[in-house]
């Protein structure tokens, strides 16, 4: 190539006009026809010609003589019919140089510009033909198809594009707009991207409208959601984001309305036992629904007969039917500050499985020999039948506790209880349990709950031993389950079940994970050799589980294999790690929403831990870590309290700062 030389390249999918400043073999100087110089290796022109141009004509004057040259080859390319050029050529399936082209699109009297006028024709629809520079093949018939298909494609994103980015601008401006005709498409979009993020099939997309609407952050994708109807401004986006159903399908409703809702006379004739005429009692929290668990209590000459009963599930849930596939599929109820999601129907949990007051339920009982000094002498497991008499509150059994000879015997019982098991390793974290619900307008209320009162240790303890006695059970009798142990912790902190408030939150963070296996091994913090959990199967599949196997022990149905315990922990494993999460991350949330309302406010804490610029405390009256900034002069130390002021709040993001003060 030489200087004076006209050349054209394309850039960003345009044909560009130039004329060559200093020429070379490999790297050409150009000066544009949009009056640019630009560097460039020859290789990447699209065209070159014969045509020339007198540099000393100046800069002006050159960039004048490019612009009506391209004009004009724009203006002959115009005049090029792709379709009907490819309907003549499209069964020769060879390649066809530049210069045949020409001739065959302008017989007569072609040149250098009718030459780049055809390059720029072909370039410009490539729909027909295989594009090079000085060459081109025809696509067959069903390329043409497919390259029409995905254009047509490629022009519905785009409108889709345009009209998401329209309608989210005119939606955050606060003006009055119809939602575009694919409003639906494009929403499902949003939400898919607001929710799982680079998971998301449609990421390019939502990214795309994203740019175009100028937005910098998926927050003002949740903020279009919630201005267009979609959701709400507390939408509980975790249980989309983890797929967890709120509701049943009708044919799971229906199966659940086959159970009978009265089961006096149901039982008649069968191998349970009668425990109707014993004083049955249910303790929970004041907004329970579901009723699992009840207790009795019988004094004798020289011991006490101790009674945990709980609800027979599985004799209504038949393994392998549709309730049970169901529930299996949820892993476990999920209770929420603004939801319950039960993982049965509700007439099921809330009704005909709930050990409601007066009503004749079918149990597993585990009924205990307790000497008068509190230890175990026996124990026996066998199904029954029994009607509660009395469902207490927590606050109704603290109160009862001194009033009630039953309640006090069975606190001091669950007391002694709990001094073995500390005697033999256990390891008591004793942390205030902080509830959150929202009242009647809405408004998250917080309350701080002692979960060392007389009512909550005595189920605490009769829960415990219930499930260690079940375990043992099943043991004895070489029966595989939903065994749970715990390693040793990282650090050992408690002594004897005391400790500072302090102590216990960072003795919590040492101990190891639980594990599930389907067989025996200690649990260390708990202090057992074994242990299951069966004493909630309305509220978690394992505790189902383990209540099948104790009924195969009993003759009442056919075990699960070691095998099929195996699969269960398995499966399970995923959607009991989302349901913690759901349930974590709501109660932080509306807990959040509650330190909202409290910017400015003043609060104690106690200093964890040290970090690079940071400390990292706990809000004693709300049991939640946040950052506290270091502040110059002062030099905080773990478990020193200090007063901190709530600085800034968001609960959707997730944000609680502070500062000293």
């Amino acid at each position: 190539m030489e200087s004076g030389d006209i050349v054209e390249y394309i850039d960003d999918q345009k044909t560009i006009c130039a004329v060559v400043l200093e020429g070379g073999n490999q790297r050409l100087r150009l000066l544009t026809e949009h009056n640019r110089e630009v560097k460039m290796a020859a290789q990447r022109l699209s065209h070159r010609g014969s045509a020339r141009l007198n540099l000393a004509l100046g800069r002006n004057q050159l960039v004048q003589s490019l612009r009506e040259l391209s004009l004009k080859r724009s203006a002959i390319a115009d005049e090029i019919e792709t379709e009907l050029l490819w309907e003549i050529l499209n069964q020769e399936q060879t390649w066809i140089d530049l210069k045949t082209m020409t001739g065959l699109c302008f017989p007569t009297d072609a040149d250098d510009d009718h030459q780049a006028g055809v390059i720029r024709a072909l370039f410009k629809s490539r729909r027909y033909f295989k594009f090079r520079p000085d060459r081109f093949l025809p696509h067959t018939e069903e390329q043409v198809a497919a390259l029409i298909a995905s254009e047509e494609k490629t022009a519905r994103q785009d409108n889709l594009i345009d009209a998401a980015a329209t309608w989210i601008q005119s939606v955050r401006s606060g003006s009055t707009v119809e939602a575009p005709a694919r409003h639906q498409e494009i929403t499902e979009i949003i939400k898919s991207f607001y929710l799982f993020d680079k998971e998301s099939p449609h990421c390019d997309t939502a990214r795309a409208i994203m740019k175009k609407a100028d937005l910098t952050s998926t927050e003002a994708l949740f903020n279009h959601l919630v201005a267009v109807g979609e959701w709400t401004p507390d939408e509980n986006v975790d249980l989309l984001r983890f797929k967890i159903p709120t509701d049943f399908s009708q044919p799971v409703i229906e199966s659940a309305q086959s159970i009978p809702a009265e089961t006096a006379g149901l039982f008649e004739g069968t191998s349970r036992v009668d425990l109707t005429h014993l004083n049955t009692i249910t303790i929970d929290g004041q907004a329970t629904l579901d009723f699992d668990d009840a207790l009795s209590i019988e004094t004798r000459d020289d011991h006490f007969l101790v009674g945990i009963h709980i609800s027979d599930v599985a004799e209504h849930i038949k393994k392998g039917d549709l309730l049970d596939r169901e529930a299996r599929s949820r892993g476990s109820s999920i209770y929420l500050p603004d939801n319950r999601i039960s993982m049965t129907p509700p007439l099921l949990a809330e009704n005909r499985l709930s050990l409601k007051r007066d009503l004749i339920r079918p149990a597993i009982s585990t009924m205990v020999k307790i000497s008068l000094s509190g230890e175990i002498i026996s124990y026996d497991i066998f199904a029954s039948i029994i009607r509660v008499d009395h469902q207490l509150s927590y606050y109704e059994a603290n109160i009862s506790a001194e009033e009630s000879t039953a309640i006090a015997t069975l606190f001091d019982i669950a007391s002694r209880f709990r001094e073995k098991r500390l005697s033999q390793g256990a390891i008591q974290i004793t942390i205030p349990e902080i509830n959150v619900w929202l009242d009647e307008s809405g408004i998250p209320v917080v309350n701080r709950v002692n979960r060392e009162s007389p009512g909550r240790i005595l189920i605490a303890e009769m829960m415990i031993l219930s499930n260690w006695l079940s375990a043992r059970f099943l043991v004895e009798n070489n029966t595989p389950t939903i065994f749970r142990s715990q390693p040793k912790p990282k650090d050992r902190i408690l002594k004897n079940g005391t400790g500072t408030l302090f102590q216990n939150w960072m003795q919590r963070k040492l101990l190891n994970r639980f594990v599930l296996l389907p067989g025996p091994e200690h649990h260390c913090g708990l202090g057992l050799d074994a242990y299951v959990t069966a004493t909630s199967p309305i509220r978690k599949y394992f505790d189902l589980v383990t209540q099948r196997q104790l009924r195969a022990v009993l003759g009442l149905e056919k075990p699960y294999s070691e095998m099929e315990i195996k699969e269960i922990i398995g499966q399970l494993a995923q959607p009991m790690a989302d349901v913690g999460r759901v349930q974590f991350r709501r109660n932080r949330y509306w807990l959040l929403k509650h330190l909202e309302r409290r910017i400015g406010e003043k609060e104690e804490a106690i200093v964890l831990q040290r970090r690079r610029n940071m400390y990292t405390i706990l809000l004693k009256a709300y049991m939640i870590e946040c950052p506290l900034p270091q502040s110059s002069g002062i030099n905080l130390k773990p478990e020193d309290l200090v007063q901190v002021t709530i600085q800034h709040v968001n609960a959707r993001n997730n944000i609680l700062s502070v500062f000293m003060g």
